[in-house]
C-alpha cells in the first residue's frame, strides 16, 4: 500500500492550497479516506474525510475554508484549503481505511507552511 502526498508548499496568509493523494496497493473505492495534520509536540489531528460513499466530514477549523473530495478513476483524494491562516500550517497526512477493517494507512505527510 502506499499513499503519496503532493501539493503542500508555503503560501501567504488568506491564499489557497490543493492538496493530492494518489493510492496505490488498494482498492481505492472500497475506502474511506481522510486528511490529518500535525504540528510539532500535538497529536495528529482529523481535518476531513470522505467516506466510499462520499459523505464528509469536517473539523470546526476548516469547516467553510476546505473541501475534501475524491476521484475513483484516478484512485486520488483531494483538500482544497481556501483562506488559510497561520495556523493551518502542519503537515498533512492522507489516510486510507479500508472499509469494514481495523486497518489504517498514512502517506508520508506533504508540508503545509502559511506565512507572510
Amino acid at each position: 500500500v502506499q499513499l503519496v502526498e503532493s501539493g503542500g508548499g508555503l503560501v501567504q496568509p488568506g491564499g489557497s492550497l490543493r492538496l493530492s493523494c494518489k493510492a496505490s496497493g488498494i482498492i481505492f473505492s472500497r475506502n474511506h479516506m481522510g486528511w490529518y495534520r500535525q504540528t510539532p509536540g500535538k497529536q495528529r489531528e482529523l481535518v476531513a474525510t470522505i467516506t466510499s460513499g462520499g459523505n464528509t466530514i469536517y473539523a470546526d477549523s476548516g469547516k467553510g475554508r476546505f473541501t475534501i473530495s475524491r476521484d475513483n478513476a484516478k484512485d486520488t483524494v483531494y483538500l482544497q484549503m481556501n483562506s488559510l491562516k497561520p495556523e493551518d500550517t502542519a503537515v498533512y497526512f492522507c489516510n486510507a481505511h479500508p472499509v469494514s477493517t481495523v486497518d489504517d494507512y498514512w502517506g508520508q505527510g506533504t508540508q503545509v507552511t502559511v506565512s507572510s
